[in-house]
């Protein structure tokens, strides 16, 4: 069953530039991963600072397995440094889906 995993993080508007490359490490390592749909980043235009996190991952055992993986660990260690705050994730198991 495919799970969606949807929501955000906050980041200093004035320390996006500098953690876009992180960001962008973070989307090649994870969209090369074994079951990895769809992995995508977006800025709310709305509110600068504000980062909308969306997933989509084959089953259950390669969200777990991304988990685990050295480049995700390697993104939770730089956080603290760029202030990412107040992350807000929730996953969604798929039970079928449409094009609308």
């Amino acid at each position: 069953m495919p799970l969606i995993i949807a929501g955000t993080v906050r980041v200093p508007p004035e320390n996006l530039e500098a953690f876009r490359p992180h960001m962008q490490a973070m989307l090649e390592a994870s969209r090369a991963e074994d079951g990895c749909l769809e992995y995508s980043y977006a800025e709310d235009v709305a509110e600068p600072g504000l980062i909308r996190i969306f997933e989509v991952w084959r089953d259950p055992a390669a969200i777990d397995a991304h988990f685990q993986t050295a480049h995700m660990a390697a993104w939770r260690a730089a956080w603290p440094q760029f202030g990412v705050s107040d992350r807000r994730l929730f996953a969604y198991e798929v039970a079928s889906h449409r094009a609308i």
